[in-house]
C-alpha cells in the first residue's frame, strides 16, 4: 500500500509578516506532528489599527504522513 497522510488545519499570528506567520505555525506544527509534509495557505488576513497594519494572520491546512 501508498502512504496515507492526513490534513490539519492551524492558525499562525505574526507581527512581522505573512511569510513569518506561516514560518511560526509550521514551526510549532512540527513539534507534535511528525512527517510534515507540505501546507496550504487556506486564508490570510490582517489586523488593522489606527489605520496602520499591526498583525498578520493565516490559516494553514497541513499536511502529514501517517506512520
Amino acid at each position: 500500500m501508498g502512504s496515507v497522510a492526513r490534513i490539519t488545519q492551524i492558525s499562525s499570528r505574526s507581527e512581522t509578516s505573512f511569510e513569518d506567520a506561516v514560518r511560526g505555525g509550521i514551526e510549532k506544527a512540527a513539534t507534535t506532528l511528525r512527517n510534515i509534509s507540505g501546507a496550504w495557505v487556506k486564508d490570510q488576513k490582517v489586523e488593522v489599527t489606527d489605520g496602520r497594519i499591526t498583525a498578520f494572520q493565516v490559516v494553514l491546512e497541513v499536511t502529514f504522513v501517517l506512520e
